[in-house]
């Protein structure tokens, strides 16, 4: 299956919390990091999640939010710190591409954003990623 989500990241389950509706997956990835996310208790069993499953992690590119440095205080789960590699601007909207422990992240901001954080290529990031915006496949 091919998909339009650049953002892949493969990784191991480590953990499942399980609520009435919805888990909180835990997510080793290869390159080290953990990631959480939040997914419905029906995918978990659809996908026949369990401690060790091997997981890509997808996340849009318009789910992505950058800063300058770690942030404490915040209710973003998932923060990948990383290196900006590249800068796409168009008239509104630009594409960075941030290398992270084992792979690359791609995050559509706005052009003010990238202006407004003097974002440039070999600058330290992280990248920031809502729990309920990481869904989960099985190969």
């Amino acid at each position: 299956m091919s998909l339009s989500i650049r953002n892949q990241l493969p990784g191991t389950v480590t953990a499942i919390a399980p609520g009435e509706v919805m888990a909180t997956v835990k997510v080793h990835l290869d390159g080290g990091q953990d990631l959480t996310a939040a997914i419905t208790l029906d995918a978990v069993e659809d996908l026949g999640l369990a401690e060790g499953t091997g997981v890509t992690a997808l996340v849009k590119a318009t789910e992505i939010s950058l800063a300058t440095a770690p942030i404490s205080g915040l209710s973003i789960r998932n923060q990948l710190p990383g290196t900006v590699t590249g800068i796409a601007t168009g008239g509104a909207m630009a594409s960075v591409k941030i290398a992270v422990e084992g792979g690359v992240l791609t995050a559509a901001i706005t052009r003010d954003a990238t202006n407004d954080l003097a974002l440039a290529p070999g600058m330290p990031v992280v990248a920031l990623v809502k729990a309920t915006e990481v869904a989960l496949t099985t190969a």
